[in-house]
């Protein structure tokens, strides 16, 4: 079974907690949830007809949906971006390897696909930290990989209810004075038609997660 949470610590190495498949489970306080999400994912796609894939078909999933606001305020939500093909991670400014690398991977990938697929392509980022993750903040961040990622952030409530559409895990752990996030390393890939299709893992190469977004553009 392929890792679905990370924690992300600031000045320490990023670890990544693992759910094996001989019965192995996290903590109680992450239990339930984390349980409830790897029960759904693995019957997704399972079919024979369905294509070779290097990450997870969700395509016969329900799609999620958020109600969040963009870095300029403007209210958002998946129907906005019908016609593009959405790439949409969950993570937060501070985390120091995982989030990062998921958005320079997005990069990677967009320039593997070539300029008119990458045209075709919205990558979002949702912060799960909007705490400390203000507007102009969550602006320089995503702007600092690529003017078009387009991060979004809400109130407590609508974070929460944007992760639970997606059955997303986050957390804050406290780490002395600070903290940081638990939470999902999957990106989600909804197609042009606003259905999820994939989820793409963290450890999957650039080349991987191209081949995949191919079957959806």
């Amino acid at each position: 079974m392929h890792s679905l949470i990370t924690r992300a610590r600031q000045g320490d190495a990023t670890t990544i907690t693992r759910v094996s498949q001989d019965g192995a489970t996290p903590p109680d306080r992450r239990r339930r949830l984390l349980l409830s999400t790897l029960a759904l994912l693995p019957l997704a796609g399972c079919g024979p007809d369905a294509p070779k894939l290097n990450g997870m078909d969700l395509s016969s999933m329900p799609t999620g949906d958020f109600q969040l606001q963009d870095t300029d305020g403007r209210q958002r939500q998946l129907a906005d971006y019908r016609g593009q093909t959405v790439m949409l991670f969950f993570g937060f400014t501070q985390c120091p390897d995982i989030c990062p690398t998921a958005l320079t991977r997005a990069l990677e990938i967009k320039s593997l696909l070539g300029p008119e697929a990458a045209k075709k392509l919205r990558i979002l980022f949702i912060t799960v930290d909007p705490e400390r993750d203000t507007p102009e903040i969550l602006r320089a961040y995503t702007q600092a990989f690529d003017p078009e990622f387009v991060g979004l952030r809400g109130d407590a409530e609508q974070t929460r209810a944007a992760a639970q559409s997606f059955k997303v895990f986050y957390q804050k752990v406290p780490t002395g004075s600070s903290y940081t996030m638990d939470h999902t390393a999957l990106t989600y890939i909804i197609d042009a038609q606003g259905k999820l299709r994939l989820a793409l893992r963290h450890q999957q190469s650039a080349e991987q997660c191209a081949d995949d977004l191919r079957t959806v553009l």
